[in-house]
């Protein structure tokens, strides 16, 4: 349990009804010794107003959890044979009534008390000057302990604010990239959809000719009195070979202006210009924001150019490109 305001009062010696009226007619430690100072030579009938009641130590008009350890300052007259203070056994320290030493058992549990024919001496003026010193240097330790845990605690909560906020910018910026991807894919199936339907439609009217042909051929050889024939069955041709171009992956090779060597990486010609950037990023850590062709010199843009394939950008079966 820790010292309060008014056990270091007593503890310098002030006289206890003094200093229990200190802290009650001011705010604070500092404030009391101002106002015992000012008011030293001041009478305690004075001090109080008529209206006031005593105080005194013991009673319930002194702060809370407060009480002190040392003698009010009154001398006793020394009666040899006579139990003069009360000692506690376990620290030697001095009380001048029970309730001083009752109070300090309740602070430190000390149990073991004796009495003794020592006078406490009151502290004389020099004394008391040094121990309001003393006290004033214990005041200032303790407010300067109390503003650097101040500003130690607000430097963690800024570093944990910096850190809540560089993890919430990584989760955006992790959801923007996926939903870049969701929409580099949606493009490509729905360029694929697009392809599909435009060669069910070619063949649509592929058919659709062939077929007013023969009916045109039929009418024709009805009216000439002929029979036409029917076409023989024409086997299958075999499926070309495939075409030496027709390659299913593309070589690049990447040259970015950190001054690192070259990367070069095989791609499936389906593959975006924005996959590739971002295969640049997780390998070589760099943002990738155009590429450019070197021949035939071509630039391509983020946001513009990268939902293109690199079939679709000519970069195949190899390609160079300069990353930006």
């Amino acid at each position: 349990m820790g010292q309060t305001d008014y056990d270091l009062l007593i503890e310098m010696g002030f006289d206890p009804e003094r200093a229990a009226l200190s802290l009650k007619k001011t705010s604070g430690l500092q404030d009391a010794l101002t106002w015992l100072e000012k008011n030293e030579e001041t009478p305690m009938e004075q001090l109080k107003g008529s209206d006031d009641q005593p105080l005194n130590p013991g009673s319930s008009s002194v702060p809370a959890g407060s009480g002190g350890d040392e003698y009010d300052g009154d001398e006793k007259p020394e009666i040899p044979g006579t139990a003069a203070s009360i000692k506690c056994s376990e620290c030697g320290k001095l009380f001048s009534d029970a309730v001083r030493a009752e109070y300090h058992a309740t602070r430190t549990q000390h149990t073991e008390f004796e009495e003794s024919t020592e006078i406490i001496q009151p502290l004389t003026a020099d004394e008391k000057v040094a121990k309001l010193r003393e006290l004033r240097e214990k005041l200032a330790e303790k407010k300067a302990a109390q503003a650097q845990k101040d500003r130690e605690e607000a430097k963690k909560n800024e570093l944990i604010r910096r850190k809540k906020g560089q993890e919430s910018e990584k989760i955006k910026e992790d959801l923007k990239k996926k939903e870049q991807l969701k929409e580099v894919e949606k493009r490509k199936r729905e360029k694929q959809e697009e392809l599909a339907a435009k060669e069910r439609v070619r063949q649509q009217i592929k058919e659709t000719q062939e077929a007013r042909r023969r009916q045109a051929e039929q009418e024709k050889a009805a009216r000439e009195g002929k029979m036409l024939e029917e076409p023989a069955a024409v086997a299958p041709k075999p499926a070309a070979p495939r075409a030496a171009t027709a390659h299913s992956e593309t070589r690049l090779q990447l040259r970015l202006p950190t001054g690192q060597p070259p990367l070069i990486k095989t791609f499936p010609v389906e593959t975006t210009l924005f996959e590739v950037a971002q295969a640049v990023k997780e390998e070589r850590g760099f943002d990738v924001s155009s590429f450019t062709m070197t021949f035939p010199r071509k630039v391509y843009q983020q946001g513009i150019d990268f939902g293109m394939t690199l079939k679709e950008a000519g970069m195949v079966p190899s390609c160079a490109l300069l990353v930006n």
